[in-house]
């Protein structure tokens, strides 16, 4: 089997390379730049600018793929130019949506892929949607063998996941500080956050069945944590106690509508996955890896080397805003 990455190198799609590479499958990247992430003997890997459709299209000239995996497709324009360029001549093209696409709150709970999808608040989200429709319009015209895939919240080592405070060292830092740790809404939440070597094992079990074509499937965890856990397990990993504050998720909002939209869209929701569907498609696939021992992995990349704890000073300074704000009572729209 021939795989070809469009990305690979990224959170969530490394794991997927590192995997491919033990697996000995043939897999190539195809990237816009030169980047920092080491690859695995025997990936290789071809430069160009995906965005690009003429100089793209010469620098595929001549390869041949049984399988395209694009993980950098955020519009209707980037999949039109996946469809033209990989239109005839592989066996299955694997969209790398998200599973924010779904419409919160969701008549369905556990969410199943069947599920209605929408989200009046995200952008992304609905880019996503639109890209969908499109890839399942070309599929119902011409065969054009699709497998739509949604993560939720996936992380590896090099990320600390939370809500609000970013994915960097900066919630540790906080905490080492003794400052406030902002939890959306009451923090009761239903969440799931997962791995991305257990997401790896997933999405390599369905690269090149055929039977996948026309199908869609989310790939989570099965552990369910409320927010209040998920920063709970992050400060039990690094020695320390979260000095948790609640504050509703629209107050957050109305004081930085660029962080309003991931939450009203996305995180402020109870989000709960049945992952059977994929299940049937890898028999024998589970996700393994607790967010606790997750998340103590991430501690420990990031410990490992000072350069690594990198802190974001600006959203810091943000974050002690809106509590500031919150805790004085103040109405979220006077500043």
């Amino acid at each position: 089997m021939r795989v070809l990455f469009i990305g690979g190198t990224g959170n969530i799609s490394i794991a997927a390379t590192h995997l491919l590479a033990e697996q000995k499958i043939d897999l190539t990247l195809l990237n816009r730049r030169q980047t920092d992430v080491s690859l695995p003997d025997g990936v290789r890997r071809i430069h160009a600018d995906i965005r690009d459709r003429e100089s793209a299209a010469e620098a595929l000239r001549g390869e041949e793929f049984d399988v395209v995996v694009d993980w950098v497709a955020f519009v209707p324009e980037h999949v039109e130019t996946d469809i033209e360029l990989f239109g005839s001549g592989i066996s299955q093209y694997v969209f790398i949506s998200s599973a924010t696409v779904y419409q919160k709150p969701s008549p369905f709970f556990p969410l199943v892929e069947e599920a209605p999808l929408g989200n009046a608040h995200w952008q992304y989200a609905r880019d996503k949607i639109a890209c969908e429709k499109r890839l399942r319009r070309e599929y119902e015209r011409a065969g054009f063998p699709v497998t739509i895939v949604r993560p939720s919240y996936t992380y590896g080592e090099t990320r600390i996941p939370t809500a609000i405070e970013g994915q960097d060292y900066t919630i540790i830092e906080r905490m080492r500080r003794g400052k406030k740790v902002i939890v959306p809404g009451d923090g009761e939440s239903l969440w799931t956050m997962t791995h991305n070597s257990d997401f790896a094992r997933a999405l390599v079990g369905i690269l090149g069945n055929i039977e996948a074509a026309g199908e869609s499937f989310h790939i989570t965890s099965d552990e369910v944590l409320t927010w209040n856990q998920i920063n709970e397990t992050i400060a039990a990993a690094a020695g320390l106690e979260a000095q948790i504050v609640h504050i509703p998720s629209d107050f957050m909002a109305a004081i930085d509508p660029e962080l309003g939209v991931e939450l009203l869209g996305d995180k402020s929701h109870s989000l709960v996955f049945d992952n059977a569907k994929i299940k049937r498609f890898v028999p024998g696939w589970n996700a393994t890896v607790s967010f606790a021992e997750g998340v103590a992995r991430s501690l420990a990349w990031f410990e490992a080397d000072p350069a690594r704890k990198v802190v974001n000073e600006g959203w810091s300074t943000q974050l002690d805003r809106i509590v500031a704000t919150y805790e004085a009572g103040w109405p979220a729209g006077s500043r």
